[in-house]
């Protein structure tokens, strides 16, 4: 093969360049014979196999490099930002949610920073002044509870600990254990329906489930210094710092003097918090009262999405217990603990159904249990009754009110069993179900039934339930699974479905309708049922009449909080909680919904809502970035209703006006990017903790009252005697509004349904008057895989970022999270794109320096058709890396800005080379600065270094963008015509018949008739400022059915229009010329020696189909203006 790189390698498309970039970086570099000292420096080039180690040296290189630009960014201040004194200069305020400092940063963190980091280097280069602050959250649960099993670890195990799974019999009989529970809890979800397996997020991470606090801080902290940890506070003065340290080694390009962390260790940011609240308070945006929240028992306080290691974003669900009440029993043998709890009691007792279809009652037909469900008999306190669930229920239960804030149980969580029961032992009991037609019921079996949702047992209502349905006529067909649980006859036979909901298109029975159409012939058809219980769940409510009952004749969807309402009034229901779905503490607790005394912030306040979706959807006001991420605020707006804010556990700043309560993870971090604006005033550089002492201005953090904050942030009036020098509070109120609002916030999508939405519910209250100093946009990505799959540690693809930048160099990993994508799907960050950026940073810096150190390249002169052409790519390269990263679509900009601009010099290289023409030392200067600003963003270290190689004055990240002329898009097309005929060209050659002569490009100047008319009809309907109109296949079958006379022609007018269409997309509406605008033959002859070497023939020529008179009709009939073909007889 011949090893001079081919154009065709710079011709591949976005999809394919990153595929091949890998060998096109070799070829770049092999017998590239451009100049003699660029050909000496690369004769001895150590080109690394794909796999297997490249070794370090090029890594240890980039480090080196990397270590000594950090410490020229440190000694010139590079990132540390204050007002500029020109109020023509743009600002650019960019954010990233502080980061929980229970250990050190991963590639998960990385990965969503350095879209921060990214964008607010883009803007740099821009000539904003730009301001990238960081901090650290120590708010909540999280280290207190790690702290606390720390203590409990080494309380029970001693110092070292010397735990149980340390001998390998025990540790291999745990893990069996565990496993055989895992499978067994996972055998019983699968039989209940459920469709995923039942693990903890604890047992997913470590394959185990034995995880031991002691061993995962050995793994970031000396073991003599573990004991240490047992002090939360301890945390806090550990690993803050240790962040700062590998970020600053990541070039995060921060202004560190504004860092800090948060709780009341910090005195300036605790008042700072205070005063938010007493605001928010005194707007009446807090209140006091008893509201259902998710809770644990164990920590003895709510459990907000930070407190948890399961169930995050899960909030309370409402049910509807119905009464069904125990008649006497019919069988005393078979039933002889429920006939002795009913004569014991002395109390009315009710299976409690959970339900979230109260006005379904009228059709229940019979109760379902699960056969091998246990179940107990509670007493309920408030009502005097006994109650028939399962123990997780009466668990939540306890912790409910029942009716004026008194609680079901006379104890908080606390309840009284007065019997068990197993499933099959409440079968067949006589119940009495409210509002049913029938007078008496019976319990029958349900294998489908999860006891880890509801009370474990369902009422059955088989006209609209589509699964009570296929039970019901299971049991009626089928005697033998009767008799299986001692069912009777009686007990199933004459319960007939009982229409009560009419439908449009589904009759009076969608259950019975759904089931027939989808013909479900048993509860195992379980994707099936699904799809009919969401059908007619859905349709029952929005267009669903009653038909039984006072109410018959109405909508269901206004008589069903009536029904409801009146049932709980007549003691036939009431209402119960519990989590959406499974929630976990961080001390592992199975949480409930508990109704508790709280401090909670009203963001269901229907004008605060408002105010807040009003900005969202307005996109003058607010950026989202993505259409998928704008609508998950909007429905979170309306979603989060009442938050509960403060907690009686836990590290934070403590309620002002209840100092009881310390203000919750979530509840503290809303507004605290407007603190990053005076936190170097307050705090200053290294002092993450607020030591008064080394406070830049001398503010007493006790002088910080809500007047004081009031002027710096709210334009209140000046403080009377408030003990701050008036010098240093306008410094602060000045720079406050210099820098707000926040233009951009950058965060992993999981955010979106707390902080992002309670930060905008937060600048609305208290800047109110101000919608101005709202935030004006957020950017959120998905999660990041690495190498295809989830990060885990058993997998050996957990990894931290400090750890990464050192194996792959800091600018190689910032790349890869550049090129792992960049929406709300999960991206992929592939150590295979780090460990290729290595090589291709470390070829280019070697090409760029020694070429343009060389004295061969030409200057001055007129430039000829590919100098333009190399400049014309650069323009538009620079063009569209701008248009994608301020976008927020760092994978696009590195793909223009760094893989088409070497494929584009490249081409250029290999064309100068094979045409015996020298490269042109101004084009390939531009080319090569505008390549350094434009990965600057990614790579900074990188571009400092060949910044300086270049004797460019000034540092790189502070360079301005490069300055670009508009995009010759004639030129562009010329260049295409070129690339793509090589191309063209080369599989010809290759189809062929063995043993040709001659060769010739056939080129055709005018297009046949029938596609001068499908041209003009799109002249048409171009329009230079949107294009062609989104009906525009639609229009052109109408057009080409009416207008094409041939019916065998209307396929290649469609296929024709369709390419053209394309083409006008990337060069506009000269695309659809009659006549090309360019001389194909010319561009043809001035780059003859070009192809030639490339096919590898020795002779070509130039033939007109116009005039040429023996060109085959299968050839002629692919040739077309711009669609040359190199016919080879």
């Amino acid at each position: 093969m011949d090893t001079r790189l081919k154009s065709a390698e710079f011709a591949i498309n976005i999809k394919a360049s990153r595929r091949r970039f890998n060998s096109f970086i070799l070829l770049s570099y092999i017998n590239i014979n451009m100049t003699d000292e660029a050909t000496k420096g690369m004769e001895n080039l150590d080109i690394a196999p794909k796999t297997g180690g490249k070794g370090t040296a090029k890594r240890d290189a980039l480090r080196a490099n990397e270590i000594a630009v950090q410490k020229l960014w440190e000694e010139e201040k590079a990132y540390e930002v204050d007002p500029s004194d020109d109020k023509d200069k743009e600002t650019f305020m960019v954010t990233f949610p502080y980061p929980y400092s229970n250990g050190h940063l991963h590639i998960g963190h990385a990965f969503s920073l350095t879209k921060a980091i990214f964008r607010a280097q883009y803007e740099r280069h821009q000539g904003k002044q730009v301001l990238f602050p960081f901090a650290f959250h120590c708010t909540g649960m999280p280290i207190q509870a790690a702290a606390n099993k720390l203590k409990s670890e080494i309380e029970q195990f001693g110092i070292p600990p010397q735990f149980p799974e340390d001998d390998p019999e025990v540790r291999a009989k745990m893990e069996a254990e565990m496993k055989a529970a895992q499978e067994a809890k996972a055998a019983k979800a699968k039989a209940g329906g459920k469709q995923k397996g039942g693990k903890t997020k604890l047992v997913q991470k470590t394959g185990t489930g034995i995880v031991r606090q002691w061993n995962i801080l050995l793994k970031m902290v000396p073991a003599e210094e573990i004991p240490q940890f047992v002090d939360p506070y301890h945390w806090l003065s550990y690993f803050p710092p240790i962040g700062v340290d590998h970020l600053k080694k990541f070039g995060v390009g921060v202004d560190w003097r504004r860092a800090f962390i948060t709780t009341a260790v910090n005195p300036y940011y605790d008042a700072f918090i205070r005063w938010q609240f007493e605001t928010l308070k005194s707007k009446g945006k807090i209140l006091f009262g008893k509201r259902n929240n998710v809770y644990s028992l164990v920590d003895g306080q709510v459990c907000a999405d930070h407190d948890r290691s399961e169930g995050e974003g899960v909030g309370p669900q409402e049910y509807v217990l119905i009464k069904l009440k125990v008649l006497p029993v019919e069988d005393e043998t078979r039933h002889a603990k429920m006939k002795k709890l009913l004569d014991t009691c002395g109390k009315s007792v009710y299976f409690v159904p959970a339900t979230l279809r109260p006005e379904t009652m009228y059709g229940q037909t019979n109760c379902f249990v699960l056969p091998t469900g246990e179940y107990g008999a509670y007493q309920v306190d408030a009502t005097n009754e006994v109650f028939i669930m399962s123990a997780r229920s009466a668990r939540g239960l306890s912790c409910q009110t029942y009716k004026d804030n008194k609680g079901y149980t006379n104890e908080f969580g606390k309840i009284t069993c007065l019997e068990t029961f197993s499933g099959d032992e409440l079968l067949g009991l006589p119940l009495k179900a409210p509002l049913a037609k029938y007078d008496k019921v019976y319990t029958l079996p349900l294998l489908s039934i999860s006891m880890s949702k509801g009370t474990g047992v369902v009422t059955s209502v088989p006209s609209d339930a589509p699964d009570d349905y296929v039970c019901l006529k299971e049991l009626q067909d089928k005697e033998a699974f009767r008799a299986k649980f001692g069912i009777t006859d009686e007990m199933v036979l004459p319960f007939e479905v009982v229409p009560i909901i009419k439908i449009e298109g589904y009759g009076d029975a969608s259950a019975v309708f759904m089931c027939e159409k989808l013909k479900i012939k048993s509860y195992n058809d379980k994707a099936k049922l699904t799809k009919a219980k969401d059908e007619t769940y859905l349709k029952g409510f929005t267009m669903g009449i009653m038909q039984v009952g006072e109410y018959a004749g109405k909508k269901v969807s206004e008589v069903k909080p009536i029904i409801k309402q009146e049932m709980i009034d007549s003691g036939d229901a009431c209402l119960y909680f519990e989590p959406e779905s499974k929630v976990v503490s961080r001390t592992n607790d199975e949480c409930v919904v508990a109704a508790t005394d709280q401090w909670y912030l009203a963001y269901g306040e229907e004008s605060w809502t408002a105010a807040v979706k009003k900005h969202v959807l307005n996109a003058d006001t607010f950026d989202a970035y993505d259409a998928n991420a704008l609508g998950r605020y909007e429905y979170t707006a309306g979603w989060l209703q009442e938050w509960a804010c403060t907690r009686q556990f836990g590290l934070g700043t403590y309620l002002p006006w209840d100092p009881e309560w310390v203000i919750e993870s979530l509840s503290d971090s809303t507004i605290y990017m407007a603190y990053y604006t005076i936190a170097h005033h307050l705090q200053g550089a290294d002092n993450l903790n607020g030591d008064p002492a080394k406070s830049p201005e001398k503010v007493d953090p006790k002088k910080l009252t809500t007047p004081v904050f009031d002027y710096i942030y709210r334009n209140g009036p000046m403080p009377a005697d408030c003990g701050i020098a008036e010098e240093s509070l306008n410094k602060m109120r000045s720079e406050f509004r210099y820098w707000y609002p926040m233009d951009l916030r950058v965060s992993a999508k999981d955010l979106i349904p707390n902080h992002l939405t309670m930060a905008l519910f937060n600048h609305a209250a208290i800047w109110e008057d101000e919608p101005k100093l709202w935030p004006k946009g957020y950017y959120c990505n998905g999660h990041v895989l690495v190498d295809g799959e989830k990060m885990s540690k058993s997998k050996g693809n957990f990894l931290m970022m400090n750890e990464t930048a050192e194996k792959f160099s800091v600018d190689a990993t910032r790349f890869a999270c550049a090129d792992a994508g960049d929406s709300l799907d999960d991206a992929n960050f592939s150590r295979e794109t780090a460990d290729n950026a290595i090589l291709s940073l470390t070829n280019e810096e070697t090409w760029i320096s020694e070429t343009l150190a060389s004295s061969d390249l030409r200057t001055g002169g007129e430039l000829n058709f590919m100098d333009k052409v190399l400049q014309n790519e650069t323009n538009r390269l620079v063009g569209a890396t701008g248009v994608a990263f301020a976008g927020m679509q760092f994978r696009e900009g590195v793909q223009y800005g760094w893989y088409e601009m070497l494929m584009a010099r490249g081409e250029y290289r290999s064309w100068c080379q094979d045409s015996g023409v020298t490269m042109h030392k101004d084009v390939i200067q531009k080319w090569a600065e505008a390549l350094i600003i434009l990965i600057c963003p990614v790579c900074p270290h990188w571009c400092e270094a060949l910044w300086k190689k270049l004797g460019k004055q000034g540092l790189a990240v502070k360079a301005p963008w490069p300055v670009a002329d508009e995009e010759d898009k004639l030129l562009t097309r010329q260049a295409r015509f070129l690339r793509d005929g090589l191309k063209q060209f080369r599989g010809q050659a290759g189809k062929a018949k063995k043993g040709w002569k001659t060769a010739s490009i056939v080129v055709a100047d005018n297009y046949p008739e029938w596609k001068i008319g499908t041209l003009k009809w799109m002249q048409e309907q171009y329009s230079d400022e949107t294009g062609f109109p989104a009906t525009f296949m639609k229009d052109l079958k109408t057009w080409a059915g009416a207008n094409v006379s041939d019916k065998k022609m209307i396929k290649f007018t469609m296929q024709f229009a369709s390419f053209m269409k394309n083409e006008a997309a990337e060069v506009g509406k000269v695309a659809l010329d009659t006549q090309l605008p360019f001389d194909q033959s010319a561009i043809l002859e001035g780059s003859m020696q070009y192809l030639k070497s490339q096919l590898n023939i020795a002779e070509i020529e130039i033939l007109k189909l116009e005039t040429a008179t023996d060109v085959p009709e299968r050839i002629a009939g692919q040739i077309t203006p711009g669609k040359p073909y190199l016919w080879c007889r």
